[in-house]
């Protein structure tokens, strides 16, 4: 046998002590790691509906995240107004009776009228360019305000689909065709477009739309590429003046400030972490990829044919000559005087981004969209609940 094999240890058959004070440090160490991160019961309010929308898939996998981020935390996902309408879901955040909203900028005008200062087509007209808007002045001045005027608190944006346009039943491409049409409308910001083309605009939830236009009760619609998805028997014509070039709003994600005084700053980190550096992202990389793959599906070079048709540049200047600054004019004559000038700056603000990053410049659009791909599939399609 080796000669050292049964060698004692020193400390062996005597007794150890350990410094009183080395103790409770270790012990204090190891209760604080566990106890910094504040285990979340989050009430996410959208009025969106579930996957496979792009935001309905992100709040889902906001949903799976959050307790692998935070433990023991939970999130309760409402979808399509079935908890608030965002007006009323701004309200709860206010009083501190919601914690979390999926908004959108257009919508929540309702209750915050400067909300409306960066609704508009033609405007910020490149993903590179959408990419930058929690960079413009006009932004952080209304995250500012929501928090002051609200106590809410915008962690950033997110993008709507970047192709919304016309659906009808037959061709639109220019304002003579539109002329005289009663075509269903997204917002009052659009509404001030669609008459400046000569339309009428009619206000109806989604859901009536497809038995509106078989009736003939309107003639037309603007919607997204998914909303064209849905409503293609019915206005199988889609036209789309490039990207926001009939439509321009974005979302928004917000929490209560109320509830998120009551977090410690390691759960803030956590969970703005979570929701910027991941939750945003992916949700823009989806929304690219979504529309990419319907256009694809359905475009037509040939605007005789039904499909989706993307208009020239001299097509789409048609629109934006007649359309001039009635959005504009219209947004300053629902707001207050001293907001005007928040309007002029963001169409500066817009215009200067769309500049700096054409198309084409931004990583956005070099997305692998074969890669995400399973996303669409991951999570079950969301059925609206029936009313009882």
């Amino acid at each position: 046998m080796h000669r050292f094999a049964c060698r004692r240890p020193r400390h062996q058959g005597r007794r150890l002590w350990l410094n009183p004070l080395v103790l409770a440090a270790a012990m204090t160490v190891g209760s604080t790691a566990q106890a910094a991160l504040q285990p979340l019961t989050v009430r996410l309010a959208s009025d969106l509906v579930g996957p496979p929308h792009p935001a309905g898939i992100t709040m889902e996998y906001f949903k799976e995240r959050l307790p692998q981020v935070i433990p023991g935390s939970k999130v309760r996902i409402y979808y399509a107004g079935a908890l608030y309408r965002i007006p009323e879901a701004v309200e709860a955040m206010t009083d501190g009776n919601l914690e979390m909203t999926w908004g959108q900028f257009g919508k929540s005008a309702q209750i915050e009228p400067y909300m409306a200062v960066v609704n508009g087509p033609m405007l910020v007209t490149t993903p590179g360019a959408m990419n930058q808007i929690d960079s413009f002045e006009t932004v952080k001045f209304l995250k500012q305000r929501m928090l002051k005027a609200h106590g809410v608190r915008l962690l950033g944006t997110a993008h709507l689909s970047m192709f919304m346009g016309i659906g009808a039943g037959q061709r639109i491409k220019s304002p003579a065709d539109i002329s005289g049409k009663k075509i269903r409308s997204m917002g009052p910001a659009e509404n001030a477009a669609l008459e400046s083309w000569g339309a009428s605009a009619v206000t109806m939830a989604f859901g009536d739309v497809p038995p509106a236009l078989e009736t003939h009760v309107i003639d037309g619609l603007l919607t997204s590429l998914g909303g064209f998805n849905v409503t293609k028997d019915q206005a199988p014509y889609f036209t789309v003046a490039s990207i926001n070039g009939v439509v321009g709003d974005y979302y928004w994600i917000g929490v209560s400030d109320k509830w998120w005084q009551r977090l410690n700053q390691e759960t803030r980190d956590a969970f703005e972490k979570l929701v910027v550096g991941e939750m945003i992202p992916l949700e823009k990389k989806l929304n690219w990829c979504n529309d990419q793959r319907l256009v694809e599906a359905y475009e037509t070079k040939d605007p005789s044919k039904p499909g989706i048709y993307i208009l020239s540049p001299g097509e789409q200047q048609a629109f934006a000559s007649k359309l001039g600054n009635a959005t504009a004019n219209w947004v300053k004559s629902k707001t207050p005087d001293d907001a005007n000038e928040w309007v002029d700056k963001f169409i500066a603000e817009a215009k200067a981004a769309t500049k700096a990053h054409p198309l084409g410049t931004d990583p956005l659009e070099k997305t692998d969209c074969g890669k995400m791909k399973p996303w669409f599939t991951r999570y079950g399609k969301w059925v609206r609940p029936k009313k009882k």
